[in-house]
């Protein structure tokens, strides 16, 4: 038996699955603890019941693409609207600096991927799907790049994209208070005065709210008389459509780009000529928008996907995810350490990078947590990866992995 979907209908399984999971999540605390999103449990309970239908072959589902595909184009455009190069010259040369090393971590993670799935005879863009796109990325960025992927000829690609999220979401958080343990042993660094450490924690637990409201200040001015969440539907509305002329053009022209690029690349031209001219940035409202669009994606993502094909490619993923770990782990030790100073905030910095590159923000802020609490805060680390984590590193993730695709393919 087919049974198929419309938007409407789509949209509301959707929904019903999406408060499933967050029903689950608040009744298990280890899917709570390392941070599982709640659309990823909801989706992957509706595929397992998908599996089933498909291994007894009662009964499939066919659902709507194209509220999927603008919910996608949505939340990458809201990505857009964060890409503040005003505030990222504000963060200072540490913000730049860790920048830098999660740029560079992209760029390895891919290779390693790339490398290793075509050293074992599978499709190099399963390795992608094992690379930033599930390691930096999390699972956001693989659900929107999975189907791009099976699209192209890699089999699994979706289900392998989740799968390697999940391990890295648990795994970041693993390695990430043994590593800063390390660096202080190996490099005799000691955390703040025992003398001062109650008064220098509260001040660490209040950086991130301090860091919140330095990212999302805005300048008053004269908006038009437009209403804040009015405002912020119209500058997304006008960045997609004219993003995707942009793209249409390109394609036109040989250059085929996926349609999100086109209207991220657009929102941020927007957001920094509002910057310049000191406008005023419905900021809170993107930040709904996205959080809205992206729950609603991920639940439909997984909803589409096919977790017999898994495996398929168990056993390179695998390999990947562990050489992937231990590279995580060598990289903050020796890149990230060094580059952030070689001192105490760099250690914090190190293991909050194992949770960010491996999994997502609030993983790097649990890791810097359970470590400062033993060894006593470090503002500069709340500070700077939070900063880097919501505005810049999407983007950047985005227009990287797009390149390596385009080169595979």
């Amino acid at each position: 038996m087919n049974i198929q979907l419309d938007i409407a209908q789509t949209v509301g399984l959707a929904a019903v699955f999406l408060v499933l999971g967050e029903y689950i999540k608040n009744r298990v605390a280890v899917l709570a603890r390392y941070f599982i999103p709640s659309p990823i449990i909801g989706g992957l309970i509706f595929a397992l019941i998908a599996l089933v239908g498909h291994q007894t072959g009662s009964f499939n589902f066919t659902f709507n693409d194209d509220i999927r595909n603008f919910l996608l184009m949505a939340f990458f455009t809201t990505i857009g609207f964060s890409a503040s190069f005003e505030l990222l010259k504000k963060g200072g040369l540490a913000v730049a600096l860790f920048l830098g090393c999660a740029v560079v971590l992209i760029i390895l993670q891919n290779v390693m991927g790339v490398t290793l799935a075509t050293l074992m005879d599978a499709n190099p863009l399963l390795g992608l799907a094992a690379g930033s796109i599930s390691m930096t990325g999390g699972h956001g960025t693989s659900a929107a790049f999975g189907p791009m992927l099976e699209n192209a000829g890699a089999v699994g690609a979706l289900p392998a994209a989740i799968a390697a999220s999940t391990w890295g979401l648990v795994m970041g958080c693993v390695i990430g208070g043994p590593l800063g343990k390390r660096l202080m042993k190996k490099y005799n660094i000691d955390g703040p005065a025992p003398h001062r450490r109650h008064r220098r924690q509260h001040e660490g637990t209040d950086a991130p709210h301090a860091m919140e409201t330095t990212v999302k200040q805005t300048v008053q001015a004269d908006d038009g008389g437009f209403e804040m969440p009015v405002y912020a539907v119209v500058l997304l509305s006008i960045a997609i459509g004219v993003g995707s002329v942009i793209i249409e053009w390109l394609g036109d022209r040989g250059i085929v780009l996926p349609a999100y690029l086109g209207s991220m690349l657009v929102a941020a031209i927007i957001r920094n000529v509002i910057d310049w001219r000191r406008y005023r940035l419905p900021e809170k409202e993107f930040e709904i928008i996205g959080n809205v669009s992206l729950a609603f994606f991920l639940v439909m993502a997984l909803m589409v996907m096919k977790l017999w094909e898994l495996a398929q490619v168990a056993g390179p993923l695998l390999v990947i995810l562990i050489a992937q770990t231990v590279m995580m782990f060598f990289f903050a030790s020796y890149v990230t350490f060094k580059v952030m100073g070689k001192d105490y905030d760099a250690v914090v910095m190190s293991a909050g990078h194992c949770g960010f590159g491996m999994g997502a923000t609030p993983n790097a802020m649990a890791n810097m947590q359970a470590f400062t609490e033993d060894n006593g805060p470090s503002r500069k680390a709340f500070f700077v990866i939070p900063l880097v984590g919501s505005l810049f590193i999407d983007f950047f993730n985005a227009v990287i992995i797009t390149g390596f695709v385009n080169f595979l393919t």
